[in-house]
Protein backbone atom coordinates (compact mmCIF):
# COMPACT_ATOMS: atom_id res chain seq x y z
CA UNK A 1 0.00 0.00 0.00
CA UNK A 2 1.54 3.58 -1.08
CA UNK A 3 2.53 5.44 1.86
CA UNK A 4 0.10 8.61 1.54
CA UNK A 5 -3.12 5.95 0.85
CA UNK A 6 -1.65 4.04 4.34
CA UNK A 7 -1.63 7.28 6.12
CA UNK A 8 -5.63 8.40 4.66
CA UNK A 9 -6.90 5.02 5.89
CA UNK A 10 -5.04 4.91 9.32
CA UNK A 11 -6.53 8.26 10.15
CA UNK A 12 -9.82 7.27 8.97
CA UNK A 13 -9.57 3.50 10.69
CA UNK A 14 -8.53 5.49 14.42
CA UNK A 15 -10.89 8.62 13.92
CA UNK A 16 -13.35 6.55 15.85
CA UNK A 17 -11.38 6.91 18.69
CA UNK A 18 -8.81 4.64 20.62
CA UNK A 19 -6.35 2.25 18.78
CA UNK A 20 -7.21 -1.80 19.47
CA UNK A 21 -5.25 -4.47 17.88
CA UNK A 22 -5.35 -7.94 17.65
CA UNK A 23 -2.41 -9.93 18.74
CA UNK A 24 -1.35 -12.80 15.95
CA UNK A 25 1.11 -16.09 16.65
CA UNK A 26 4.10 -17.13 15.52
CA UNK A 27 5.93 -20.04 15.99
CA UNK A 28 6.45 -19.79 20.01
CA UNK A 29 6.87 -16.46 20.18
CA UNK A 30 3.29 -14.26 18.89
CA UNK A 31 4.36 -11.84 16.60
CA UNK A 32 3.77 -8.22 17.64
CA UNK A 33 1.14 -6.82 15.35
CA UNK A 34 1.81 -3.26 13.97
CA UNK A 35 -0.52 -0.61 12.86
CA UNK A 36 1.41 1.70 10.44
CA UNK A 37 3.89 1.71 7.88
CA UNK A 38 7.76 0.95 8.18
CA UNK A 39 9.26 4.14 6.54
CA UNK A 40 11.72 6.74 7.81
CA UNK A 41 10.10 9.19 9.53
CA UNK A 42 7.11 6.45 10.89
CA UNK A 43 5.75 6.09 14.06
CA UNK A 44 4.13 2.39 14.85
CA UNK A 45 1.48 1.27 17.34
CA UNK A 46 1.31 -2.33 18.46
CA UNK A 47 0.33 -4.96 20.80
CA UNK A 48 2.11 -7.71 22.29
CA UNK A 49 0.70 -10.87 23.69
CA UNK A 50 0.41 -10.49 27.80
CA UNK A 51 3.38 -11.40 29.19
CA UNK A 52 6.04 -10.82 26.64
CA UNK A 53 9.11 -8.02 26.37
CA UNK A 54 9.92 -6.34 23.87
CA UNK A 55 13.48 -4.98 22.30
CA UNK A 56 14.40 -2.26 19.82
CA UNK A 57 17.66 0.04 18.95
CA UNK A 58 18.87 -1.73 21.87
CA UNK A 59 16.64 -0.65 24.23
CA UNK A 60 13.78 -2.39 26.21
CA UNK A 61 10.57 -0.93 24.39
CA UNK A 62 8.53 0.04 27.14
CA UNK A 63 5.38 -1.63 26.71
CA UNK A 64 1.68 -1.65 29.10
CA UNK A 65 0.49 -3.79 31.52
CA UNK A 66 -2.07 -5.00 28.05
CA UNK A 67 0.10 -5.12 25.39
CA UNK A 68 0.33 -1.86 23.56
CA UNK A 69 3.54 -0.21 22.19
CA UNK A 70 4.68 2.89 20.39
CA UNK A 71 8.12 3.03 18.12
CA UNK A 72 9.49 5.52 15.88
CA UNK A 73 11.89 5.49 13.45
CA UNK A 74 14.00 8.78 12.53
CA UNK A 75 14.48 10.48 9.51
CA UNK A 76 17.74 8.46 8.16
CA UNK A 77 16.73 4.82 9.46
CA UNK A 78 18.70 2.14 7.08
CA UNK A 79 16.93 -0.48 5.18
CA UNK A 80 16.37 -3.15 7.51
CA UNK A 81 14.38 -3.05 11.35
CA UNK A 82 14.17 -5.74 13.43
CA UNK A 83 12.26 -6.47 16.65
CA UNK A 84 13.54 -8.95 19.10
CA UNK A 85 10.26 -10.61 21.10
CA UNK A 86 11.43 -12.29 24.82
CA UNK A 87 8.35 -14.59 26.23
CA UNK A 88 8.75 -15.28 30.07
CA UNK A 89 9.44 -18.46 30.14
CA UNK A 90 12.61 -17.49 27.94
CA UNK A 91 11.93 -18.03 24.29
CA UNK A 92 13.39 -15.63 22.13
CA UNK A 93 12.65 -14.20 18.14
CA UNK A 94 13.84 -11.86 15.84
CA UNK A 95 11.04 -10.17 13.64
CA UNK A 96 12.53 -8.08 10.61
CA UNK A 97 10.71 -5.68 8.60
CA UNK A 98 11.91 -3.63 5.65
CA UNK A 99 12.25 -0.35 5.68
CA UNK A 100 10.50 2.20 3.41
CA UNK A 101 13.18 5.33 2.35
CA UNK A 102 12.22 8.50 1.66
CA UNK A 103 13.27 11.46 -0.79
CA UNK A 104 13.74 14.90 1.27
CA UNK A 105 12.93 17.84 -0.22
CA UNK A 106 15.64 20.82 -0.39
CA UNK A 107 14.30 24.02 1.38
CA UNK A 108 16.01 27.35 0.95
CA UNK A 109 15.03 30.02 3.95
CA UNK A 110 16.49 33.44 3.60
CA UNK A 111 16.36 36.21 5.52
CA UNK A 112 17.07 34.68 8.59
CA UNK A 113 18.77 36.52 11.78
CA UNK A 114 22.14 36.33 11.10
CA UNK A 115 22.93 35.38 14.90
CA UNK A 116 20.53 32.33 14.46
CA UNK A 117 22.82 30.49 11.76
CA UNK A 118 26.00 31.94 12.65
CA UNK A 119 25.63 31.95 16.55
CA UNK A 120 28.16 34.11 18.59
CA UNK A 121 30.74 31.92 21.13
CA UNK A 122 28.87 33.69 23.79
CA UNK A 123 25.71 32.28 23.16
CA UNK A 124 27.07 28.34 23.03
CA UNK A 125 26.56 27.84 26.65
CA UNK A 126 23.27 29.08 26.26
CA UNK A 127 22.51 26.84 23.60
CA UNK A 128 24.11 23.65 24.75
CA UNK A 129 22.00 24.27 28.05
CA UNK A 130 18.78 24.36 26.42
CA UNK A 131 19.76 21.51 24.12
CA UNK A 132 19.91 19.96 27.58
CA UNK A 133 16.67 20.29 28.90
CA UNK A 134 15.08 19.84 25.75
CA UNK A 135 17.17 16.20 25.61
CA UNK A 136 15.85 15.69 29.42
CA UNK A 137 12.08 16.26 28.18
CA UNK A 138 12.26 13.90 25.39
CA UNK A 139 13.59 10.90 27.29
CA UNK A 140 10.39 11.24 30.11
CA UNK A 141 9.10 7.35 29.85
CA UNK A 142 5.44 7.62 31.50
CA UNK A 143 3.27 4.94 31.88
CA UNK A 144 0.86 7.30 29.52
CA UNK A 145 -1.35 5.86 26.99
CA UNK A 146 -2.49 8.79 24.92
CA UNK A 147 -0.41 7.94 21.31
CA UNK A 148 -2.94 5.41 20.95
CA UNK A 149 -5.78 8.85 20.19
CA UNK A 150 -6.49 9.53 17.05
CA UNK A 151 -4.18 12.95 16.95
CA UNK A 152 -5.43 16.09 15.08
CA UNK A 153 -3.22 18.88 13.85
CA UNK A 154 -2.44 21.39 16.44
CA UNK A 155 -2.88 24.01 13.81
CA UNK A 156 -4.82 24.05 10.47
CA UNK A 157 -3.77 26.64 8.09
CA UNK A 158 -0.79 26.62 5.22
CA UNK A 159 2.16 24.04 5.10
CA UNK A 160 5.43 26.03 4.99
CA UNK A 161 7.69 23.53 5.85
CA UNK A 162 7.85 19.76 5.79
CA UNK A 163 9.34 16.81 7.87
CA UNK A 164 12.57 15.80 6.62
CA UNK A 165 13.99 18.70 4.34
CA UNK A 166 17.36 19.62 3.91
CA UNK A 167 17.75 23.23 5.11
CA UNK A 168 19.68 26.21 4.00
CA UNK A 169 19.84 29.32 6.18
CA UNK A 170 20.81 32.22 4.07
CA UNK A 171 22.59 29.89 1.56
CA UNK A 172 24.15 28.14 4.30
CA UNK A 173 23.88 24.28 4.31
CA UNK A 174 22.34 23.80 8.07
CA UNK A 175 20.86 20.47 9.70
CA UNK A 176 17.55 18.80 8.56
CA UNK A 177 13.92 20.03 9.55
CA UNK A 178 12.54 17.66 11.54
CA UNK A 179 9.09 19.07 12.10
CA UNK A 180 6.01 20.12 9.99
CA UNK A 181 5.78 23.97 9.47
CA UNK A 182 2.16 25.57 9.46
CA UNK A 183 1.64 29.29 8.54
CA UNK A 184 -0.67 31.62 10.45
CA UNK A 185 -0.90 35.36 12.47
CA UNK A 186 0.59 35.68 15.23
CA UNK A 187 -1.11 35.17 18.81
CA UNK A 188 -3.24 32.30 16.71
CA UNK A 189 -4.38 29.70 19.21
CA UNK A 190 -2.24 26.25 18.93
CA UNK A 191 -4.40 23.07 20.45
CA UNK A 192 -3.03 20.03 22.23
CA UNK A 193 -2.68 16.99 19.45
CA UNK A 194 -3.50 14.39 21.98
CA UNK A 195 -3.59 14.34 25.57
CA UNK A 196 -0.69 14.64 27.62
CA UNK A 197 2.09 16.23 30.47
CA UNK A 198 3.61 19.50 29.88
CA UNK A 199 7.61 18.40 30.49
CA UNK A 200 8.87 21.35 29.45
CA UNK A 201 7.25 25.06 28.90
CA UNK A 202 10.29 27.55 28.19
CA UNK A 203 9.04 31.36 26.86
CA UNK A 204 12.33 31.92 24.73
CA UNK A 205 15.20 29.38 23.57
CA UNK A 206 17.74 30.41 21.03
CA UNK A 207 16.85 28.60 17.89
CA UNK A 208 13.47 27.71 19.04
CA UNK A 209 11.96 30.76 20.58
CA UNK A 210 9.02 29.70 22.88
CA UNK A 211 9.10 25.88 23.32
CA UNK A 212 6.66 23.58 24.84
CA UNK A 213 6.95 19.59 24.89
CA UNK A 214 4.56 16.96 26.22
CA UNK A 215 4.57 13.93 26.69
CA UNK A 216 1.82 11.29 25.26
CA UNK A 217 3.11 8.49 26.27
CA UNK A 218 6.24 5.53 26.24
CA UNK A 219 8.76 7.48 24.71
CA UNK A 220 6.34 9.33 22.30
CA UNK A 221 6.40 13.54 22.46
CA UNK A 222 5.53 16.78 20.71
CA UNK A 223 7.22 19.71 20.31
CA UNK A 224 5.86 23.24 19.29
CA UNK A 225 8.17 26.10 18.66
CA UNK A 226 8.72 29.52 17.85
CA UNK A 227 5.97 29.77 20.53
CA UNK A 228 4.94 34.01 20.80
CA UNK A 229 2.67 33.29 24.56
CA UNK A 230 2.85 29.79 26.83
CA UNK A 231 -0.47 29.33 27.68
CA UNK A 232 0.54 26.04 30.08
CA UNK A 233 3.25 25.03 32.79
CA UNK A 234 5.43 22.13 33.50
CA UNK A 235 3.39 19.32 34.82
CA UNK A 236 0.10 20.32 33.35
CA UNK A 237 -1.95 18.08 32.05
CA UNK A 238 -3.83 18.93 28.72
CA UNK A 239 -6.11 17.58 27.05
CA UNK A 240 -7.29 16.86 23.04
CA UNK A 241 -8.17 20.35 21.90
CA UNK A 242 -7.16 22.59 24.96
CA UNK A 243 -5.45 25.72 23.72
CA UNK A 244 -1.74 25.23 25.04
CA UNK A 245 0.43 28.59 23.00
CA UNK A 246 -0.12 30.72 20.44
CA UNK A 247 1.75 30.78 17.59
CA UNK A 248 4.56 33.50 16.64
CA UNK A 249 8.24 33.83 14.80
CA UNK A 250 10.58 33.87 18.04
CA UNK A 251 13.82 31.89 17.97
CA UNK A 252 15.16 31.10 14.32
CA UNK A 253 11.94 32.11 12.44
CA UNK A 254 11.56 34.49 9.70
CA UNK A 255 8.07 35.30 10.06
CA UNK A 256 4.80 33.66 12.58
CA UNK A 257 4.53 30.02 12.19
CA UNK A 258 4.17 26.62 14.15
CA UNK A 259 6.62 24.28 13.97
CA UNK A 260 5.58 20.80 15.10
CA UNK A 261 7.88 18.41 15.60
CA UNK A 262 7.80 15.08 17.54
CA UNK A 263 10.01 12.30 19.06
CA UNK A 264 10.22 8.52 20.34
CA UNK A 265 12.67 9.09 22.80
CA UNK A 266 15.93 10.42 20.58
CA UNK A 267 14.50 9.65 16.77
CA UNK A 268 12.69 12.45 15.50
CA UNK A 269 9.59 11.23 13.71
CA UNK A 270 7.60 12.78 11.14
CA UNK A 271 3.77 14.22 12.85
CA UNK A 272 2.40 13.70 9.79
CA UNK A 273 1.68 9.64 9.77
CA UNK A 274 -0.51 10.34 12.84
CA UNK A 275 -3.05 13.24 11.12
CA UNK A 276 -5.16 13.20 8.20
CA UNK A 277 -3.56 15.00 5.24
CA UNK A 278 -3.86 19.08 5.45
CA UNK A 279 -5.36 19.32 2.04
CA UNK A 280 -8.29 16.85 3.76
CA UNK A 281 -8.40 18.66 6.66
CA UNK A 282 -8.95 22.11 4.91
CA UNK A 283 -11.56 21.04 2.39
CA UNK A 284 -13.58 19.70 5.62
CA UNK A 285 -13.00 23.07 6.69
CA UNK A 286 -14.03 25.09 3.66
CA UNK A 287 -17.04 22.69 3.37
CA UNK A 288 -18.13 23.24 7.06
CA UNK A 289 -17.84 27.01 6.97
CA UNK A 290 -20.53 26.75 3.67
CA UNK A 291 -22.40 25.18 5.34
CA UNK A 292 -23.26 27.78 7.68
CA UNK A 293 -22.85 30.40 5.14
CA UNK A 294 -26.33 28.41 3.81
CA UNK A 295 -28.00 28.26 6.85
CA UNK A 296 -27.68 31.71 7.82
CA UNK A 297 -29.15 32.59 4.40
CA UNK A 298 -32.22 30.47 4.83
CA UNK A 299 -32.67 32.30 8.33
CA UNK A 300 -32.16 35.52 6.74
CA UNK A 301 -35.07 34.65 4.34
CA UNK A 302 -37.00 33.08 6.53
Amino acid sequence: MKLAVWKRWLCRVVAGGVLVLPVSAYANVSKPVIDGVWAQGSILRGQLARGDSLYFLDRQVPVSSDGYFVLGLGRDFPETATLTVKTAAGDSTDFQYPVQPREYKIQRVEGVPAKTVNPDPKYLARIREEGAQVAVARKVNSDLQHYRQAFQWPLVGRISGVYGSQRFYNGEPRRPHYGVDVAAPTGTVVRAPADGIVTLSHKGMFFSGGTLIVDHGQGLSSTFMHLSKLLVEDGQEVRQGDKIAEVGATGRATGPHLDWRMNWFDQRVDPTFLVPPMSEVLAEDRAAANQDKSADKTKQVQ
